[in-house]
């Protein structure tokens, strides 16, 4: 797995220093011995690999140090100034020239995507345990969706068959409601009617002794016959009679009751009179 960013970096990185030799010896040696001019440029490429193969041996021990990586990006610049340099001074169509002198960054560049790789690199054996989990949390999902979709759709045949019944429910009502409406009608226009009226009562004065000329219409829905309550009027208590059992009452426990207690007590033991009776009963007798 590193071959796919290891390759890359190492032919840049070749290519480069072949790049950057050639064009120190073409450009140095016209001013200079030719074997001056590849020291010079071995010196280059040589601080490079020295500096990049320091950096692989820090990477492998899991280490870094910035002050490596700064001679190694140092060497990189140098080596990009030379080639733009022979481009801009040494050469009438400087393009060619330009077009790769970036080849020396690059380099330095994959090598750094190369160690971002290393460091985040897993084995098999994590990998294969975090496709386990995405894939039993896309299993999860999936059939969290598909419950969400069952009972949306459940829910949705229960509302419209809900929707149906109450429908046909309000159908049957308003046909109901009309039928008694007209019914009712009738049943007004029978006992508004004068002529209707005196058949009526002429038909059953024969058989139903008082019978009147007007007959009531039925009531219309449920109707459940109420008693009427009988109310037995308690015979009033006189003042005097009054003053004694409130008396009693507030005497009845030691040390003497309040006023709230005695009235409570007195309407609890049955007995009945007007909050203003009562209350002028204990200020007489209080005074």
């Amino acid at each position: 797995m590193n071959a796919k960013t290891v390759l890359p970096a190492v032919a840049m990185t070749a290519v480069s220093m072949v790049l950057t030799l050639a064009v120190v010896v073409m450009w140095l040696g016209t001013v200079m011995p030719w074997p001056v001019a590849v020291v010079v440029g071995l010196g280059i490429d040589g601080g490079w690999l020295a500096t990049l193969a320091y950096e692989r041996r820090l990477a492998a021990q899991g280490d870094h140090s910035n002050a490596v990586t700064a001679v190694g990006w140092s060497f990189g610049l140098v080596a990009t100034g030379v080639l733009i340099a022979h481009a801009l001074t040494g050469e009438e169509n400087p393009g060619a020239w330009l077009a790769v002198a970036w080849l020396p960054i690059a380099a330095k560049a994959l090598w750094l995507v190369h160690g971002l790789w290393e460091r985040t690199a897993l084995t098999s054996n994590a990998l294969g345990a975090i496709r386990g989990i995405q894939q039993e949390a896309r299993d999860e999902a999936a059939v969290a969706r598909a419950r969400l979709r069952a009972e949306a759709t459940t829910e949705e045949t229960r509302l419209t068959a809900v929707t149906e019944a109450g429908a046909r429910v309000a159908r049957v009502q308003a046909k109901t409601a009309e039928r008694l409406s007209r019914a009712w009608s009738t049943l007004e226009s029978a006992r508004e009617g004068e002529e209707t009226g005196r058949a009526l009562t002429s038909v059953t004065s024969r058989v139903t002794p008082d019978v009147t000329p007007r007959w009531e219409l039925p009531v219309w829905g449920p109707m459940e016959p109420v008693a009427a309550l009988r109310l037995e009027a308690a015979p009033a208590l006189t003042d005097a009679a009054l003053d004694v059992l409130v008396d009693e009452i507030r005497h009845s426990e030691t040390p003497a009751l309040s006023y709230r207690e005695m009235a409570a007590r007195f309407r609890a033991a049955g007995h009945s009179a007007s909050e203003v009776r009562l209350r002028a009963a204990w200020k007489r007798l209080v005074a």
